[in-house]
């Protein structure tokens, strides 16, 4: 079993041994390949829908891992028991869904050691959540994949650091590594906002754009105190 850049790096920041919990698991991909891999001993896949559900079955029974590979059917981790998994991933979803699962499944979210999260958007919220319900960001990653950026991050309950504005946006770890996919993206994302802005002050007569200006000006702000961080070595 391949994984594709993105999931590759999920993968990575899964801990050895013991059982994980997949959820949104679609085609059953990453239990598998971290079964097969000897990364997890067991593995629990789960989906909110029957039909990737079963086509994750499907993927498992190909790959002769039914006997260590469960499914189920289960709108996030509302059908898996503590006890049943010491891992838990959430990837490929946007970040308010995984702010919905944690929250929902608190009892479970508590009763695991850890939690792999890579958020489609709004990450800055989800990065805010993690603090403010006392889990604490151990580890992050960053991948371009098809002209995409992807942050990943472990997460484990323990004392949360202090943030600032621009580390809940771009993450606090990935500037204390110096990540070079981060520097990148911050590149890229400084040009583009450049670009706009010069293209919209052009037309700034109107309130919506002076209001779109505000906000771009906002975000350019961040994006410099993070490249400045990052030149700094980190926070």
């Amino acid at each position: 079993m391949e994984l594709s850049k993105r999931l590759a790096a999920v993968a990575a920041l899964v801990p050895e041994g013991g059982c994980v919990a997949d959820v949104g698991t679609d085609h059953g991909y990453m239990p598998i390949f971290l079964v097969e891999q000897g990364i997890v001993k067991k593995a629990v896949a789960m989906d909110i829908n029957r039909g990737p559900l079963e086509r994750a079955r499907m993927h498992i029974a190909e790959s002769g891992l039914s006997d260590r590979i469960e499914t189920k059917l289960s709108d996030g981790l509302k059908k898996l028991k503590a006890g049943e998994a010491d891992t838990v991933i959430a990837a490929g979803m946007g970040g308010g869904l995984i702010i919905r699962i944690l929250d929902e499944g608190r009892e479970i979210v508590d009763s695991v050691k850890v939690c792999i999260l890579q958020p489609q958007s709004e990450i800055s919220k989800v990065r805010k959540y993690l603090q403010e319900h006392g889990l604490m960001i151990e580890k992050e990653d960053m991948v371009e994949e098809d002209g995409k950026y992807y942050p990943m991050m472990r997460v484990l309950h323990g004392e949360v650091e202090c943030y600032e504005k621009y580390e809940y946006i771009y993450g606090k770890e990935l500037l204390r590594m110096r990540h070079p996919v981060l520097k990148e993206y911050l590149l890229r994302e400084q040009g583009l906002k450049e670009s706009i802005i010069r293209k919209l002050y052009v037309h700034s007569g109107s309130r919506r754009t002076k209001e779109r200006l505000d906000e771009l000006r906002t975000e350019l702000i961040y994006i410099r105190q993070a490249l400045a961080c990052y030149e700094q070595g980190g926070p």
